[in-house]
């Protein structure tokens, strides 16, 4: 029998439910231990501090703060951290945002939990995940230089951000209180955004959003 100790993980979700049914599905086979589970953005960075991980397997679309934003914010505070990203998001510019923001793993939700595990553990061992079902498309895009990028892979991340939650029927006003900035750079990242996908109005805006999955 290996003496090896359990992989320390912060599992951060906002659906209790999904989280806690996770959490008793990876301590069963022993190589892992949850150290504590987080609903939102900021209440990761607190547990995370409090528990000390090795690694935070992270859901994409949490309230107050979304993945890009605690990836930066846990790794600011501890470079060493691991962070595997969770999502139902079978899209690479999820991926692309969340492996530039310096994740070490993106995997689709749908995947077997021997997946999770697998990821989990060549990411604490030092390696990137990324879900066979987006690989091969987010490496070739990562190996394209960013002034070389077109479409959504040349917005921002602020712009990215902007175009997500206008594609899930906000209004410019939601969407500057919840990006906590004001209408006016709202405005401005709107600007930008349709400038660089070639569009001229709002509504075409969030036609975009709909039809490339950009919503969430």
């Amino acid at each position: 029998m290996s003496s090896r100790l359990p992989i320390r993980v912060v599992l951060a979700d906002d659906h209790s439910m999904v989280r806690e049914a996770l959490a008793r599905t990876l301590e069963d086979g022993g190589a892992i231990t949850v150290v504590g589970q987080a609903s939102d953005g900021f209440e990761v960075l607190g547990i995370v501090e409090s528990t000390d991980p090795e690694i935070v397997v992270l859901d994409y679309s949490m309230p107050n703060l979304d993945a890009p934003g605690v990836v930066e914010a846990l790794l600011r505070k501890d470079s060493s951290i691991k962070i595997l990203v969770l999502t139902v998001h079978e899209n690479i510019h999820y991926a692309m945002r969340v492996l530039e923001s310096g994740a070490h793993g993106y995997l689709i939700k749908s995947a077997a939990v021997e997946e999770l595990v697998a990821a989990i553990q060549i990411v604490q061992s030092g390696g990137i995940y990324i879900s066979p079902k987006v690989s091969p498309e987010v490496l070739r895009q990562m190996r394209t230089p960013k002034r070389q990028r077109v479409g959504l892979e040349a917005l921002s991340q602020r712009e990215f951000d902007l175009l997500r939650i206008l594609g899930a029927g906000k209004s410019l006003q939601q969407c500057a209180k919840e990006m906590k900035v004001s209408t006016s750079t709202a405005s401005t990242y709107r600007s930008r955004v349709m400038e660089k996908l070639k569009l001229e109005s709002t509504a075409e805006l969030i036609r975009f959003a709909l039809e490339h999955d950009v919503v969430g």
